[in-house]
């Protein structure tokens, strides 16, 4: 009987230790395919962050220094002679009139966008009326017509304004957004039912809900949808070129593009433009990374 389990448990720890053995190999796996993931990441990091540091350095360099070879991603010497030029007064390129228009175009885009795109996107979600289905797929098939096509309609309804080379051009024509309608659908569909149930048996009619009960919960869609809709107008260079012509009207985009000789390029002061135009940007994504998160995350949970 001794021998019996004396032979049992040298077979169990045996087999222990083979378990072992062949576990060790799997942990060793799982640590390198995590190096290699930590490296993949870091690669693409350096991939897309590159071109912003090279924007940076080459923005500091003398004109000179911006075209010499080999190529210096640390300039030698520091010099602020592009962003001197461009803040100064009294030149033909007023980048801080540009930033602003751009500021206030984007941010009333964006604004109007949430006005609009917010109540569409529950009423259809939601709300049963005739001809619902109908209304989605019209709105869902504007997103396949190429931006282009609505370039002259768009020019006709604004000079019958008399919109031309004011702000207002480029703020009101893209507050009907499709794609803010169809994202803020798909964010309303994945909220539970409970609470506006609750709200209606409390004697809460079809506006209160809405705008007490499902308005907070759409915080993260909305300031999603914020963000690209700011950025949206914020990066758009075909439409103002059409309509605004001044130089006091331009926002940045084609005002950015008239630093551009057109027989020599003053590289750093085109960077320096760059560096300008990029800083709202980052300070919004730093601001709303996690909103973006669980906006995009929720939006497509229910089709």
């Amino acid at each position: 009987m001794a021998t019996l389990e004396t032979d049992t448990d040298r077979r169990q720890d045996t087999d222990g230790g083979a378990a072992s053995a062949a576990g060790e190999p799997a942990d060793d796996s799982g640590k390198v395919w995590r190096i290699i993931g930590i490296v993949a990441l870091g690669l693409l990091t350096l991939l897309y962050v590159a071109p912003l540091l090279w924007m940076l350095s080459t923005s500091v360099k003398s004109l000179s220094g911006s075209t010499r070879w080999p190529l210096q991603w640390i300039p030698s010497d520091i010099v602020t002679r592009a962003y001197d030029t461009l803040f100064a007064s009294g030149t033909n390129t007023p980048v801080l009139r540009w930033f602003f228009n751009s500021m206030v175009a984007a941010t009333a885009n964006a604004l109007l966008v949430i006005g609009t795109a917010t109540p569409a996107g529950y009423a259809l979600a939601r709300l049963d009326f005739r001809g619902k289905r109908a209304v989605f797929a019209l709105i869902l098939a504007t997103l396949f017509i190429p931006p282009m096509v609505f370039l002259m309609p768009n020019y006709v309804i604004v000079d019958a304004f008399g919109w031309i080379d004011n702000l207002t051009a480029v703020i009101v024509p893209g507050a009907a957004s499709a794609f803010g309608v169809f994202f803020m659908r798909q964010f309303f569909t994945s909220v539970p039912t409970e609470m506006e149930e609750s709200a209606r048996v409390d004697g809460a009619n079809p506006f209160q809900v809405f705008w007490r009960v499902v308005l907070p919960l759409a915080k993260p869609a909305i300031a999603t949808l914020l963000l690209l809709a700011f950025l949206t107008n914020w990066n758009d260079f075909l439409w103002p070129v059409y309509v605004l012509f001044s130089p006091d009207s331009l926002t940045l985009p084609p005002g950015l593009s008239q630093l551009q000789g057109a027989y020599q390029t003053d590289y750093p002061i085109v960077m320096a433009g760059g560096v300008i135009a990029s800083v709202p940007v980052l300070i919004l994504f730093m601001l709303a990374q996690r909103f973006i998160i669980e906006g995009v995350s929720r939006s497509g949970l229910k089709g």
